[in-house]
């Protein structure tokens, strides 16, 4: 009875895999593996030279970059506008902040850094007029909350900002706004104020990292993995034995892979930031990236939103350009969900979406950027999704199969070099 039950099953395992589309193309993992040894020995010997800076490029009179300032030097910073406006008020003249502009004019791609920068150009917030006068009052309070946190040394997250003065602030987008703007007027990076984001990043896998002085082994998380900090200046003495970092944008796609164990079978690291992309997760990736020279393999939806997060890794975000030399990540390479993946893989006519007025607006705008033109792959993949007018999430491949994604679709995907 108990042998007719074995068969029973192992024809039904059978049945399973033939149903599977592709699987009997998959080598060997020892095959695959192979592969991703000579991508990460390539990746440790591209990360070896050194990457260029504006200064290289004589750019830096015309652009500006943030840098990361202790405590004390923002504290100074900040004294030191405060003096300029003191000084401005007693001479008659009444105070405006010379903000650096954050508009999408002062925005400029650098092909030979592969990120976007902040231009030079800057605006003047004056108190005594109208229009700006609620602006420069938040500018003011900022500086003030910024000043108490680097007297105290703490840190807050932005929404305990906002409530120290919700009336003031009425939406905390008023004060997020207006901290990138502090950041730009003070010179340092956003993480030098000590006010941070709630945690949304999570990652598991290869990796061992000190958290603010606790040891924790990212295999042993559990499915839903360790919550990436918010404040990366406690995040140390990384250790791995992963031959690649896989970015997924989806948190659905992230627990596939962790309750699978991809991460044992094709040893990586796995990170996600749950859809739009956070600077801490950001920053965490650069980190992996620069520390451990690992290849960085990214897994998106295949629509312009999706490629739209890939490029905030890789290029940086229009609205955080200032700080882009501290949140990018170079060389990420599209691994997918592409557009021509979806009649190469035949992924069902159910499981695809019409793409909508707006998306394919937002495709054609992407065709446009230049972080877009440089990579022809992308321009081919992109033109392809904006022809046809149709779209898929990578939960699309689960039609076949629920473990279809790391069973299939992803060793398939990695054995045949398959990424731009």
């Amino acid at each position: 009875m108990a042998d007719k039950r074995k068969r029973r099953r192992s024809e039904l395992n059978s049945e399973d895999e033939a149903q599977l589309p592709f699987k009997n193309k998959l080598k060997p993992d020892s095959f695959i593996l192979q592969i991703l040894k000579e991508l990460s020995d390539a990746s440790t010997a591209s990360s070896s030279s050194s990457s260029k800076t504006l200064d290289d490029l004589g750019l830096s009179s015309s652009c500006r970059e943030v840098t990361d300032l202790s405590l004390s030097s923002v504290q100074a910073t900040i004294e030191s506008v405060i003096l300029k406006i003191a000084r401005s008020i007693l001479s008659g003249n009444g105070f405006a902040f010379d903000v650096p502009s954050r508009s999408g004019a002062n925005q400029l791609y650098v092909p030979e850094l592969d990120r976007i920068v902040l231009k030079d150009k800057t605006a003047l917030r004056p108190y005594a007029n109208i229009s700006t006068v609620r602006k420069s009052t938040i500018t003011t309070r900022i500086l003030q909350l910024v000043h108490q946190l680097c007297i105290k040394n703490i840190h807050v997250t932005k929404r305990d900002l906002f409530y120290t003065d919700v009336k003031l602030f009425q939406d905390q987008t008023q004060s997020d706004s207006v901290l990138d703007d502090v950041s730009c007027i003070l010179g340092c990076t956003r993480s030098s104020l000590n006010v941070i984001a709630a945690e949304k990043g999570v990652v598991v896998g290869r990796l061992i990292f000190s958290d603010n002085g606790d040891m924790i082994d990212c295999t042993k998380m559990g499915m839903g993995g360790k919550a990436i900090p918010p404040n990366i200046d406690r995040v140390g003495d990384m250790q791995s034995d992963a031959l690649f970092i896989l970015l997924v944008e989806k948190d659905a796609a992230y627990i596939r892979l962790a309750e699978d164990r991809f991460y044992n079978r094709f040893p990586c690291i796995i990170v996600t930031a749950k859809g739009q992309p956070d600077v801490a997760t950001r920053l965490f990736l650069r980190k992996m990236k620069m520390e451990l020279k690992l290849p960085v393999l990214a897994l998106v939806d295949s629509d312009p939103y999706g490629l739209k997060i890939l490029s905030v890794y890789g290029c940086g975000s229009k609205n955080m350009s200032y700080d882009s030399a501290n949140l990018t990540t170079p060389d990420i390479k599209w691994l997918g969900i592409r557009p021509s993946d979806l009649d190469k893989y035949k992924i069902p006519e159910q499981c695809r979406l019409p793409m909508t007025e707006q998306d394919i607006k937002t495709g054609k705008d992407l065709l446009e950027e230049d972080f877009v033109k440089k990579n022809p792959g992308w321009v081919e993949e992109l033109s392809l999704m904006v022809k046809t007018k149709q779209k898929a999430e990578i939960q699309a491949l689960s039609s076949f199969g629920f473990q279809y994604l790391s069973e299939v679709y992803l060793p398939l995907k990695l054995q045949q070099k398959d990424w731009l």
